[in-house]
């Protein structure tokens, strides 16, 4: 088998794919390991279709941190006042799915994004652990109060590609994260 690095990154920015094709690329990258996921990580979303594409950047997502395996900040939002996390226990993710481009209105984001300062958390809100996801063992986050798990592929030692895997989808949302 070729390796698929050196045009993953090109072919998940370069605008909408299908959900399969991003599971393709996906399947076809080697796994994350959790020592190469400590760090912060800068995200956005890859374009395929889902409900929540463009959804996080429309309220200032700017990524992921992982302190340690134990200590995982999964939604770091960015304002004039700087990048703080928050914890994902109250978003109405169900809500958030049903009503995907509602949210995304420029109108409608503008009032939501300081309304995230109430979820702020300095506590982690996901642990890291070495888990299956489509029949490859990788670093994965499982979020602490949702049903949510973030399964990651190494693109290069900068970049990663997750699926998050979400109970009430019925096909994972893909975002890259390049180490900052």
């Amino acid at each position: 088998m070729t390796n698929p690095a050196p045009d993953a990154l090109a072919r998940l920015s370069a605008g909408l794919l299908t959900t399969g094709a991003a599971l393709e690329i996906f399947d076809r990258l080697p796994p994350a390991s959790l020592a190469k996921m400590i760090g912060d990580w800068e995200g956005r979303g890859v374009a395929t279709g889902h409900p929540l594409d463009g959804l996080l950047e429309a309220y200032g997502w700017r990524g992921k941190r992982f302190d340690s395996p134990e200590a995982a900040h999964p939604l770091l939002f960015g304002t004039d006042g700087g990048v703080f996390a928050i914890s994902p226990a109250f978003l109405p993710l169900g809500l958030a799915l049903r009503f995907a481009p509602l949210l995304r209105h420029r109108a409608v984001a503008a009032i939501g994004r300081p309304a995230l300062r109430l979820l702020r958390s300095r506590r982690p809100q996901a642990r890291l652990r070495m888990v299956e996801y489509r029949g490859v063992v990788t670093a994965t986050m499982i979020y602490d109060a949702l049903p949510i798990l973030d399964a990651f592929r190494r693109i290069d030692d900068e970049h990663l590609l997750g699926a998050m895997d979400l109970r009430q989808s019925e096909r994972p949302f893909f975002f890259l994260l390049r180490r900052r």
